[in-house]
């Protein structure tokens, strides 16, 4: 399951530890990449997955490859994080890996535009792959930066809404909403206080709530982080003054930030059977498809519903789109044996038994189209919910930028400060984050 790299915090440390790739690989690009893929050959695959069915399915992948190459031995090594990952990187040597994976896609611009990750174009280009007709748009766009393709999508997570659908009948309401402003009506219809609490809320709005964070409320909006000259937009685009305004408006008829901060303490781990979608504290959550497994798997005792998230009011020809992420896979710059390395990450990302085959065993969304549309993809009841959102043409994922995530977590922080009443003054608070947002990228080039 790649939702588990998803914290702001995780991917800010990544920038900064990334911060340092920017004069430190370099290597063979694939125009110059002189080894034989047909020569007997040994070739090591760097991935982030550790639960132990997460191991054994990308094994059983690397398996079904050597047996297709028997030339080529992969050498896997798994629970490898973006630290580790650049540490290696820098350092080179034969010891290194040759296939690098993240779950990061936020740092695929300091990826393309350090060289932490190979140019792939040359190798592409080699085997004649018409990415467009191989893979969605959104997930092509969060593999490459400013024309520079270092990486593939190898599956891919797609974010919705799940509901609680005995909740939804106690409350009368007969569909999930497709706008925001109906999505409030609901959110507050099955909130029941409890006192100073809740013994249920309809939806857990707060920014420090599990997956409702800025870029995934702004994703349901059509909107542009940056201009046509690269600098930060999000005060002159009133896509963003709306969410932001939205979800305040959202949280105070909820009972209040504070009153909400103090329920949210109460909930279990976001990974855990104790979830508070799962255990009936929420009845609507935002979430990736990944939630649906989960949620049986805890033993959940109501019935499950998923839809998209709603769209602003005057959007809805455009209800069905999402949040877009993923995991990315590429190929280490020092690498001597790219041309090996290139046929594993094809055949990772491309084939469509092996990509199917890979999303069956994890719970996760194809990255092609052939395997979206396979009919050996396991379609259990709801997942065809995110299956669509991944095809949806206005999904979306936040732009790559040069300083990796550290854009949305300036924004996200300045989102904790609106919530909470300590700015008050909307406009001028995003014009000072729109200054502080073009100062980190102008210092990061």
């Amino acid at each position: 399951m790649s939702g588990i790299s998803k914290n702001a915090a995780v991917a800010l440390a990544a920038t900064a530890s990334l911060a340092l790739l920017a004069t430190a690989c370099t290597g063979q690009s694939g125009a110059t990449a002189s080894d034989d893929p047909n020569a007997k050959t040994t070739i090591t695959f760097w991935h982030g997955w550790s639960a132990p069915g997460e191991v054994k399915a990308i094994q059983a992948n690397v398996d079904q490859f050597e047996k297709e190459h028997p030339n080529i031995t992969v050498k896997v090594v798994g629970n490898i994080n973006d630290d580790k990952l650049n540490q290696a990187l820098r350092a080179g040597g034969s010891k290194g890996p040759d296939v690098v994976s993240s779950f990061t896609t936020s740092n695929i611009g300091k990826f393309c535009s350090s060289g932490a990750f190979a140019d792939l174009k040359p190798f592409i280009e080699k085997s004649k792959l018409d990415l467009d007709k191989i893979i969605p748009k959104p997930m092509l766009d969060y593999t490459q930066f400013e024309g520079t393709r270092c990486a593939l999508p190898l599956l891919g997570d797609a974010y919705g809404l799940y509901y609680n659908k005995d909740a939804y009948r106690k409350a009368g309401i007969e569909a999930p909403p497709k706008t925001w402003s109906q999505f409030a009506e609901v959110a507050k219809k099955l909130t029941k206080s409890k006192g100073d609490s809740y013994s249920q809320l309809g939806f857990m709005p707060n920014y420090h709530g599990y997956e409702t964070v800025v870029d995934h409320y702004m994703s349901q909006w059509d909107h542009a982080y940056f201009d046509a000259d690269g600098k930060s937009n999000i005060a002159k685009d009133p896509a963003f003054a709306e969410m932001f305004t939205y979800q305040k408006k959202l949280v105070d008829s909820l009972g209040g930030f504070e009153k909400l901060e103090r329920y949210r303490n109460t909930f279990g781990d976001e990974w855990g059977a104790k979830h508070p979608f799962q255990t009936g504290q929420v009845a609507m959550q935002l979430d990736g498809e990944w939630r649906l497994g989960m949620a049986k798997a805890a033993g959940t005792d109501f019935e499950i519903g998923t839809a998209p998230m709603p769209v602003a009011d005057d959007e809805v020809d455009e209800y069905g789109k999402g949040f877009l992420s993923g995991t990315i896979i590429g190929i280490a710059p020092q690498s001597d044996k790219q041309n090996a390395a290139w046929e594993l990450v094809k055949y990772l990302t491309t084939d469509t038994e092996a990509v199917v085959s890979f999303a069956n065993a994890i719970h996760n969304v194809p990255s092609t189209f052939a395997a979206l549309k396979s009919p050996d993809l396991k379609v259990d009841e709801g997942f065809q919910t995110f299956l669509d959102i991944a095809q949806n043409k206005h999904s979306n994922t936040p732009p790559a930028s040069v300083n990796g995530s550290t854009y949305q977590t300036t924004l996200q922080d300045f989102g904790y400060q609106y919530e909470s009443g300590k700015v008050t003054d909307l406009q001028k608070g995003l014009e000072k984050t729109a200054q502080q947002i073009d100062t980190d990228i102008a210092q990061a080039k």
